[in-house]
């Protein structure tokens, strides 16, 4: 188990962070720029001490302010990426990793050269230096020389900000494989919905130096009360389902989810392989019997089991679809219209194409 409970003032800024989530897989911090999230880090590393609290790996205790526990941060195992990968421009790739490699005492060496150079593809890229590579190649090394250090924990401090569009979706699909084929937890940091989503297991909602919500992803983002902090455009469910079937005909796929199936373009799994969907609540429209003649692919039947404040022109709903859920954004004018309400049968229909590579990842 991931321990955090640190309280810090930084100025008039008062950082009273606590939470608890599982010592594996992705754990992210998502919240707006200024909330706090790059001071939990901080304090994780050892680089800013907590006036107060208590920080634990599973079972290694980093920081008690009660017991007097406060380990150097070069004792602490921790990995570190940063928004820029920091290399060192004289070295080549293979000399950037082996310094982390070196740093890691020889009895703590649980993670080879060879299965990090191959884990993360980066092999052809041993005898470059870094102003030879691209901005995803250079996250890609700072990414292995953490791994290297031999980190009981990983931290990654919102590693795709620099990026264009097409050297995130390079490096996403490392950081999938990173969390799915190593043991080591990573506390990610992000205010980027669409990376959270995709990647974490568990996502801590900060504001304001706290966190107003810890829970699964999906969990989080089923939540109408936190829309607010979710993202109101952006905000939407999300769904963990199994590639069922690739039309590749039509660029098709067939996603099995508990409650039903959607057809969704651009989804890159294999039959059998799980993923994760997100479906942004603005994508989805309601109707009361089952439409004919659409285009609309995906038409699913459920019940609303929750509605959002109605004082605005847009109304919220949660639906379910068997033993998952939906959110739906209407005009108020539409619900009204339709006579919707707690408890009503309705027919979601949801685009084949809202759906594509930057809403689906491997869950």
């Amino acid at each position: 188990m991931l321990e955090i409970d640190v309280r810090k003032r930084l100025g008039r800024f008062v950082l009273e962070m606590r939470f608890r989530a599982p010592a594996r897989g992705i754990t992210a911090l998502f919240g707006r720029s200024g909330s706090g999230k790059t001071s939990v880090l901080a304090a994780i590393a050892g680089l800013a001490r907590p006036d107060a609290g208590r920080i634990a790996v599973g079972d290694t205790v980093l920081f008690d302010s009660e017991r007097g526990v406060d380990v150097r941060p070069e004792l602490r195992r921790v990995g570190y990426v940063f928004q820029d990968a920091r290399l060192f421009p004289h070295l080549t790739v293979r000399d950037n990793l082996r310094y982390g490699w070196k740093r890691a005492p020889q009895a703590e060496r649980r993670i080879g050269f060879d299965e990090v150079v191959a884990l993360l593809g980066i092999g052809h890229l041993l005898d470059r230096r870094p102003g030879r590579l691209s901005g995803g190649e250079k996250q890609r090394v700072a990414v292995g020389r953490a791994l290297l250090v031999q980190p009981r924990i990983l931290l990654m401090d919102e590693p795709l900000a620099s990026l264009d569009a097409a050297r995130k979706r390079e490096i996403l699909h490392y950081i999938e494989r990173l969390r799915d084929e190593t043991p080591i937890p990573i506390v990610y940091v992000s205010h980027e919905i669409e990376e959270v989503v995709r990647l974490a297991d568990t996502m801590v909602l900060v504001s304001e130096g706290r966190a107003a919500a810890c829970d699964t992803v999906p969990a989080i983002m089923n939540r109408l009360d936190l829309k607010p902090m979710t993202g109101r455009f952006e905000g939407g469910a999300v769904l963990d389902g199994v590639v069922a079937f690739q039309d590749l005909d039509y660029g098709l796929s067939r996603i099995v989810f508990p409650g039903g199936e959607l057809q969704a373009t651009g989804v890159d799994a294999l039959p059998g392989e799980r993923v994760r969907v997100r479906i942004r609540s603005r994508d989805v429209s309601i109707a009361l019997a089952v439409p004919e003649r659409i285009s609309i692919r995906n038409v699913l039947a459920g019940r609303v089991v929750e509605v959002g404040p109605l004082d605005g022109a847009e109304v919220d709903l949660r639906i379910a679809v068997g033993a998952s859920t939906l959110l739906a954004r209407l005009t108020r004018r539409s619900f009204e219209e339709l006579g919707l309400g707690a408890g009503s049968d309705v027919f979601a229909m949801v685009k084949s194409v809202a759906i594509d590579r930057r809403s689906a990842g491997y869950a």
